[in-house]
């Protein structure tokens, strides 16, 4: 029964560690309106278990520009990305927005431009406590 047990546990862990580098990349989104305001999303999805998020917003020349952050621990759950903050370490004066409750996932469409298929990928949260990130669409970075 132990080694039942201890074989379970091991395949487990295996599955979990096996399923980070599907997720672990740097996402973003940059935004920039008609009237000159620019904002940008990152997510940083490392292959430890940690993220770090930035949100940068520059409304106009009347506005100080903005910057937001948020870290903690991130795991795969089938098909879905947990998201964790822990209050004691991850939050801090910079370090503002806990993410905890936060979840996300990989969508795939297909779209037809000029008769032709393009597949996108997107990382999408769907579900959130935090207004800026429920419904945020990041795609994943190329450099």
């Amino acid at each position: 029964m132990k080694k039942f047990l201890l074989f379970t546990v091991l395949c487990i862990s295996t599955l979990s560690i096996a399923q980070t580098p599907q997720f672990s990349g740097k996402y973003e989104k940059r935004t920039n309106t008609n009237a000159g305001s620019v904002f940008e999303y990152t997510l940083d999805l490392k292959a430890d278990g940690t993220f770090a998020y930035h949100f940068y917003r520059n409304i106009d020349a009347t506005q100080p520009e903005e910057n937001l952050y948020g870290k903690g621990t991130w795991k795969a759950d089938k098909k879905s990305v947990l998201f964790t903050t822990n209050k004691a370490t991850d939050i801090n004066e910079k370090y503002t927005l806990d993410f905890t409750g936060s979840k996300a996932r990989f969508v795939k469409k297909r779209v037809w431009v000029e008769g032709r298929e393009i597949k996108k990928t997107y990382f999408l949260f769907y579900d959130s406590d935090l207004r800026t990130i429920k419904g945020l669409k990041l795609s994943k970075s190329t450099d």
